[in-house]
């Protein structure tokens, strides 16, 4: 069964997040269940994300970016709004921050928690690859990270 695309190329955050992911050694996008993914082997991010308890293809952060990170993380990242535990990754240690927290609406970022710390969402995504890719990738980005 196809799944109906979710969101449009020009999605807030869309843009960024693909540059971040596919900057990545050996990664790709993958459509899976309407939702880009960024996967090497595995996946390690995720655009767009339901939570549990929504309705049947109820999107509830639209724009915003799973990823998986350190156990030892968890408790305080989930400590803000602007994360959030994702229907069916986060039973497996997944989260999701939401993109638009910090945006009023058409998303400006004029709200009091400012706009999206893209060096925060960097670290927070090359974390999740680091706990998904293959060795030889995560050799390959530490390289990357030595030379520059």
């Amino acid at each position: 069964m196809t799944h109906p695309k979710i969101c449009r190329d020009n999605d807030p955050g869309l843009a960024e997040v693909r540059e971040i992911c596919l900057g990545l050694p050996d990664a790709r996008e993958v459509e899976s269940h309407g939702h880009p993914t960024f996967r090497t082997k595995k996946i390690f991010a995720v655009y767009g994300a339901t939570t549990k308890g929504a309705a049947s293809g109820e999107l509830r952060y639209p724009h915003s970016v799973l990823f998986q990170p350190d156990p030892d993380e968890l408790p305080l990242l989930l400590r803000e709004e602007r994360f959030f535990v994702p229907a069916y990754y986060g039973p497996y240690g997944w989260v999701g921050l939401d993109l638009s927290a910090g945006r009023g609406s058409g998303g400006a970022p004029d709200s009091p928690a400012g706009p999206v710390d893209w060096d925060e969402a960097r670290e927070l995504i090359e974390e999740s690859y680091r706990r998904t890719a293959p060795r030889r990738s995560v050799a390959r980005l530490d390289a990357m990270r030595a030379e520059g």
